[in-house]
């Protein structure tokens, strides 16, 4: 689960890592009275700006126009007029967007440097990584894929933290002199506190900037939660903003199914999830664009199968479905039955093609062979199933 930029940021307040000072507001009038609050420590009225800055589940906001200058309380007002209810659309997002229900607006900071800092977890060794790069401020993507040397690793100790001597190769890494080198320490291990406290899957912060003024300030906050462990945290839980989630994702979260919703043209439905992520790239490498990942479980019955179609045939992209199922804890003839049933209750008409192993196989390919269904074909080999997916779909 992801939290809003303002969320992160008083987050990050608790722990007290530096921020701009800043305010949010979902009505015009609470952000001209925002803008007035925050001018009121300047000294020359005329002098203050703060920025506007749409609050969306997604980067790339500055370069969509989500991240707007006011230079008054009426411009403030203005903007944030321009940017709520409106959606946004980011390279992040997609060409549908995302809707704007909220802005922050923020003290504009002179940043002598930009850079990046963040923790999440290193897959490879199953533990936390904090990431440092003199390179912030921009796609930290663009910069791992071109860049790799760019992007210091540090691992953190479960019990110990992060070490000194890690600590100190990160702040060689952002080139830090003495005095921000200290700075940087509690920030640190502010980060990677709240990382392992709230059970985060990431804490990123991008730009941390250098100030003119020589301070350190986390000017962009990025907070992930790990879905898992959400029963932990009710009051992070309590901050979940559905409208930023996509429908489809959603309905199968409240059902029990994994599903993530991808860009292609072939369904998915999978019981497993490393079987599920080995699906879509052998329907990538035989040409294909997999429309989703989708994960019923080890232990699907008809009910959730029925509802896994559903999901995918609400996708009006999907041109044929895969199934691919590998019958350990589910017999084979169990998923036929299933697959039968749901696909003659949602009166499912593009081609399915499906491909069982495991437990009772021949009984489950009896089963779909006998129901002589033009748009079910049973397919024994995942490499040939994906192969006539990707042409079906292609028609």
């Amino acid at each position: 689960m992801k939290l809003h930029e303002y969320q992160a940021k008083q987050l990050f307040a608790t722990a007290g890592i530096p921020l701009p000072r800043g305010l949010t507001a979902k009505t015009s009038a609470e952000a001209r009275a925002a803008y007035e609050t925050l001018r009121r420590p300047c000294e020359v009225a005329g002098a203050f700006a703060c920025n506007v800055k749409a609050q969306i589940h997604a980067g790339g906001r500055g370069k969509a126009g989500g991240i707007l200058v006011a230079h008054s309380a009426e411009e403030a007002a203005a903007h944030t007029q321009s940017l709520l209810g409106r959606r946004l659309v980011t390279a992040q997002t997609g060409p549908e967007g995302l809707p704007v229900s909220a802005v922050l607006l923020e003290e504009r900071i002179a940043a002598a440097k930009e850079l990046y800092v963040a923790v999440t977890m290193d897959r490879f060794r199953a533990q936390p990584v904090m990431l440092a790069s003199r390179m912030g401020g921009v796609d930290i993507e663009q910069v791992a894929a071109s860049q790799p040397q760019a992007i210091a690793r540090e691992p953190i100790d479960l019990i110990d933290g992060l070490s000194d001597a890690g600590r100190a190769r990160l702040s060689e890494a952002l080139g830090f002199s003495v005095g921000q080198a200290q700075a940087f320490r509690p920030i640190a291990e502010a980060i990677g506190t709240l990382f392992l406290r709230h059970d985060a899957s990431l804490i990123e912060i991008n730009p941390l900037v250098i100030t003119d003024a020589g301070r350190l300030l986390a000017l962009d906050a990025k907070v992930t939660v790990d879905d898992n462990a959400l029963f932990r945290h009710p009051e992070l839980s309590a901050l979940r903003d559905e409208s930023q989630e996509h429908p489809l994702e959603l309905q199968a979260s409240r059902i029990g199914i994994s599903y993530v919703g991808l860009r292609g043209t072939i369904g998915c439905l999978v019981n497993g999830a490393g079987l599920a992520m080995a699906t879509n790239d052998i329907i990538t490498l035989h040409g294909g664009e997999p429309a989703n990942f989708l994960d019923v479980g080890g232990g699907a019955n008809v009910e959730q199968v029925t509802n896994a179609f559903a999901i995918l045939l609400s996708d009006a992209r999907v041109k044929a479905i895969l199934v691919n199922i590998f019958g350990g804890i589910m017999r084979c003839d169990w998923i036929a039955q299933g697959l039968l049933k749901a696909t003659e209750r949602l009166n499912v008409r593009i081609p399915i093609v499906v491909r069982l192993q495991g437990t009772n196989v021949e009984e489950g390919r009896r089963l779909l062979a006998d129901a002589k269904r033009l748009n079910l074909i049973s397919v024994d080999e995942l490499a040939s199933a994906a192969a006539r997916a990707v042409e079906l779909a292609a028609r």
